[in-house]
This record gives C-alpha cells, sequence and structure tokens, in this order.
C-alpha cells in the first residue's frame, strides 16, 4: 500500500500557484499527486482512493472535469471536502491511498 499525504500546487522548481486561478492549483496538485505516485512504483490506475479538500464548494465543478482529465475512466473512490482555508493560501490539497502491483 501506498499512502500520499496532502498534496498542494507548489510547481516541481518550488515556485507556489498560491495566486493562480483554482484550474492551474488543481492540475498542479494532481500533477504532484501523480509525480509521488510514480516515484512509488504506482500509476493513476493504483488509485484505491482520493480526498481532495477545497476551499469553498463552488469549486467542486470545476475539479470533477479537472480530475476526471486526470484519472480517465479509472474512478476510484473519491472524497471531496470543503474546507474554510488551507497552508500557504492554497485552494486545494489532495491525498491518495493506492495499492502497488509492480515489483520495486
Amino acid at each position: 500500500m501506498v499512502f500520499v499525504s496532502g498534496q498542494l500546487a507548489p510547481r516541481p522548481d518550488g515556485s507556489h500557484t498560491a495566486g493562480e486561478p483554482f484550474a492551474v492549483q488543481a492540475r498542479q496538485a494532481l500533477d504532484n499527486l501523480l509525480a509521488v505516485l510514480d516515484a512509488a512504483g504506482c500509476g493513476q490506475a493504483d488509485v484505491l482512493k482520493v480526498t481532495a479538500y477545497l476551499v469553498g464548494a463552488a469549486h467542486w465543478p470545476e475539479f470533477n472535469a479537472i480530475y476526471a482529465e486526470a484519472f480517465g475512466l479509472h474512478k476510484p473512490a473519491r472524497a471531496v471536502v470543503p474546507v474554510p482555508e488551507l497552508h500557504h493560501g492554497y485552494l486545494i490539497e489532495i491525498e491518495a491511498v493506492a495499492v502497488r502491483r509492480k515489483a520495486g
């Protein structure tokens, strides 16, 4: 099992996207999540459960579309939790549980 703790949306170079629109942050947070999974020997198809924390429920429809782009036909169990604020002013934090099917 692979447990990926909450991923915010800083870019790989360490720069922040907190001032960017929600869609930019959501894509970056998902990219960060998938990068951690890849480093652990997993892919998006190995994800069993995702929890997404969104600042405000108004972002939910936009998140659904971006999430569908990232996961395609794979539909892991998911919870979306509206929250009042997140660390560093980000609008999204995402965590996941996956199963490692590959050797390594």
